[in-house]
């Protein structure tokens, strides 16, 4: 389109919306509903690249797969990670006590996921993260535990694309 007619640009813009409608009502008439998602009843089809919230990744003993050596915390751009390590008796030899996430200041961008060598942390499906306060949005290690096996289809994702 040139800036010399901008009618001709409205009314191409109304064309391509009315031919739209048009369609749509058509197959509405014929008893079609598949061009429409009914939320929250029904839900889209994610595909395994969503990144959705970090969550901390629970082995089938209950504990942490994290050895709180700080990369997540260090890649983070926004710094929304917090992790205070601790000393364990146990094969591994640090966890972390403390370990928080600002999901206010968090912007879904993988790279704690990434920084990870253990794959304890990995970006979830889970999109839907409202709360009514700011202290709401901070998470904490109990809260980000997440078992391995919800995991799945992420972390095969991960093996596969990344070649881990």
């Amino acid at each position: 389109m040139s800036n010399a007619n901008p009618l001709l640009a409205i009314l191409s813009g109304l064309w391509v919306s009315t031919r739209h409608f048009l369609r749509n009502l058509s197959r509405f008439a014929r008893g079609r509903q598949d061009f429409a998602i009914h939320f929250p009843e029904q839900r889209l089809v994610q595909p395994p690249a969503l990144r959705g919230m970090p969550v901390l990744v629970q082995m089938d003993n209950g504990k942490e797969r994290c050895v709180a050596c700080g990369l997540c915390e260090w890649a983070c751009p926004t710094t929304c990670i917090t992790i205070y390590p601790a000393e364990t008796t146990d094969e591994v030899e640090r966890y972390p006590q403390i370990f928080d996430i600002d999901m206010a200041r968090c912007m879904f961008c993988g790279l704690c996921e990434e920084a990870c060598p253990e794959e304890a942390i990995v970006m979830s499906r889970q999109i839907e993260i409202a709360s009514y306060s700011r202290r709401g949005s901070l998470w904490h290690k109990q809260d980000l535990l997440v078992p391995v096996n919800q995991l799945k289809t992420r972390t095969d994702y991960l093996r596969r694309n990344y070649d881990r």
